[in-house]
């Protein structure tokens, strides 16, 4: 069944066979007292928002069988929000309409398999002495759009306002998408809303609901604490109705959906419709589109990272979901994190992130995966964030989990990034060795280093990606290395693989024909950008070759102001480069100052890679002195060049 979203004014039609009492209705809830004296139709009515119980504007319309055609009447039930068909208590015939005629002529009428709800009406019960509602539940079992059926009179005003009120109700709380009335029972894709909802709330991983986490939940949805008294005979109701309702004076899930299912049977869809609509839910039981893409946008030159709330929030859900507590998530932790989710985003992880030797996530390799995606995929991000209830456990959008940094340029202008994540784009000829380098920065041993496969659930944007976390200065940064895939060498690169915050360049020490490539890449792209670049070597302890270049790789860099060539050999995994490619990157305009730290060796004291035990004031002195250093070297090459 199709439902319609949310409207923003309610329209009531009234159907029903002559003399059932449809214009009495309207002109009793008007005036608030009844008159003999009626029109054959009343004219379209609107009450104000101000005054009606949802705070919405309704618009009610009546229909006259003798004034208009069936086409007339079938343009109305198309406008129409909500149906009552009204039929007299006290005339059987206009009862037995409803069914074989008004009911089938509106979903004749109802485009798009759209079944608008319809409340039947008794009117005149002022006329008997006893109730006919017993003989309209048929009807309701047969049509599954027939929200609810009152009794009431237009002569007494009995019920007049709560026909009317209800009218609204089935529009903006409607029943359908909720609840079988047919099977007397919570619809599947409520439960599945409402089992994502326990999840969120239940806020130490339990499966259970304690009275802390439950006054959490009453105060968000509703605004108002929970009073322990009603807290209690609410648990009490459920442990009376229903096994496995109540743990250990906790709520469980069942317990937790059957107190939905009640308020349901009792009328109360309001309650239901107030918190899938505070978690983010539309008619149809879809999570909407705002709620889950936040309107965050990203200015050319600058980026997308994890805000402090964000880590803080991704922190506590990496533990609340670790629930053996050995600091990493296995695949049924993992597995569990997601299950009210699309599916889980992430695959290979043990080629993206550090994992521990099974290729379990630790705390670090989650917060790398999410800054990743963060960087790349910012619109999965704010999705899978919003699934998981960040907007309703921190009470804001996902905006408030994402900092946007500044722009590039100023970094460059200001000689130091203000950036917490930086990307450093792995170029280089085919077979070079870029795979080994990222899978190195992991920690991943040569000879476990093979090819994968890209699976379904992985963006195509993180994808050839690895990151990990390094400090410079003392402070905790994330560096991301992306392998740029190269087909064949006379393949020119695209803005997007040229454009990053440091550039490493990567040829084979024992291919005599390797450095050609990265040195033309060099000079075409980079030689007048800002970007830093890195010349690594590879298999650093196979016998170096002489390069068929016009220029060898150290007369190369020498010549083009670059760091000396780094050699790299994987079977040792040292991680100096690394470190020099971060603090490049935090530091964009400093190349003169780098050579001379290389040839002093002095790097060491500019960036280390997390774990190393380095205090603050040393980092502190550290700084100092390496901008101290880097001016005066910048005017010694400015000297010099008099």
């Amino acid at each position: 069944m199709v439902y319609e979203s949310l409207p923003r004014t309610v329209r009531i039609l009234l159907l029903g066979e002559p003399s059932v009492g449809k214009t009495s209705l309207i002109l009793s809830l008007v005036t608030e007292e009844f008159t003999d004296h009626v029109p054959p139709k009343a004219e379209e009515i609107t009450i104000p928002a101000d005054v009606t119980p949802e705070q919405v504007p309704t618009n009610i319309v009546d229909v006259c069988v003798a004034e208009q055609s069936l086409e007339q009447i079938g343009e109305e039930i198309e406008k129409a929000h909500v149906i009552c068909i009204i039929f007299s208590v006290d005339r059987q015939e206009t009862l037995s309409k409803i069914a074989s005629y008004w009911l089938p002529f509106v979903r004749d009428n109802c485009p798009n398999d759209y079944r608008k709800p319809v409340i039947l009406v008794g009117n005149k019960i002022d006329l008997i002495d006893y109730s006919v509602i017993d003989n309209i539940w048929d009807i309701a079992e047969e049509y599954p759009e027939v929200d609810r059926c009152i009794e009431c009179s237009a002569k007494t005003l009995t019920n007049v306002s709560e026909m009317f009120y209800n009218a609204q109700k089935a529009v903006l709380h409607p029943i359908c998408p909720i609840y079988s009335i047919e099977e007397q029972e919570l619809t599947e894709k409520c439960k599945k809303a409402l089992t994502r909802i326990f999840k969120i709330c239940d806020l130490d991983g339990d499966g259970l609901l304690d009275d802390y986490e439950v006054t959490i939940f009453q105060r968000k949805c509703f605004d108002t604490p929970l009073q322990l008294q009603v807290l209690d005979e609410v648990k009490s109701v459920i442990a009376q109705n229903i096994a496995g309702g109540i743990e250990n004076d906790c709520i469980t899930v069942k317990g937790f959906i059957f107190l939905h299912c009640l308020f349901i049977q009792r009328g109360r869809n309001e309650t239901t419709w107030t918190v899938l609509r505070k978690f983010g839910y539309d008619e149809s039981l879809e999570l909407t589109h705002t709620y889950l893409y936040a309107n965050i946008k990203v200015p050319v030159g600058c980026t997308s990272e994890l805000s402090y709330k964000g880590q803080q929030f991704l922190t506590q859900l990496f533990e609340k979901y670790d629930r053996d507590k050995d600091g990493m998530l296995n695949p049924t932790e993992l597995k569990n994190v997601f299950s009210y989710c699309p599916r889980i985003p992430w695959h290979n992880l043990r080629y993206t992130v550090p994992t521990n030797e099974k290729g379990y996530l630790t705390l670090q390799g989650w917060m790398c995966r999410w800054t990743l995606m963060t960087l790349m995929d910012l619109q999965n991000t704010s999705a899978y964030l919003a699934y998981l209830g960040f907007n309703f456990l921190e009470n804001e959008t996902q905006k408030a989990a994402i900092h946007i940094t500044r722009e590039k340029k100023v970094d460059i202008a200001k000689k130091q990034s203000s950036r917490n994540v930086y990307q450093c784009h792995v170029i280089g000829p085919r077979s070079c060795g870029k795979t080994s380098i990222c899978r190195s920065f992991l920690g991943i041993a040569h000879k476990k280093i093979k090819p994968h496969a890209h699976e379904r659930g992985d963006s195509n944007l993180t994808e050839n990606c690895c990151i990990n976390t390094v400090l410079v200065y003392g402070q905790e940064k994330y560096l991301v290395l992306k392998e740029i895939p190269i087909t064949r060498v006379s393949d020119p690169l695209q803005p997007h693989e040229v454009n990053c915050d440091v550039a490493c360049l990567v040829y084979d020490v024992a291919a005599t024909r390797s450095f050609e490539y990265i040195a033309r890449i060099y000079i075409k792209y980079f030689a007048e950008s800002h970007i830093p670049v890195l010349i690594v070597g590879t298999k650093g302890d196979a016998l170096i070759a002489r390069q068929e270049y016009m220029l060898q790789p150290e007369v190369f860099c020498n010549k083009y102001q670059l760091l000396a060539p780094q050699f790299f050999n994987i079977k040792e995994n040292k991680h100096d480069v690394f470190i020099k490619l971060a603090t490049m990157a935090a530091f964009p305009q400093f190349q003169a100052a780098w050579i001379l730290f290389s040839k002093h060796r002095h790097l060491k004291h500019f960036a280390s890679m997390t774990g190393e035990n380095s205090s603050w004031w040393k980092a502190g002195i550290g700084v100092a002195a390496a901008t101290v250093m880097g001016f005066l070297i910048i005017k010694i090459f400015s000297f010099q060049r008099r």
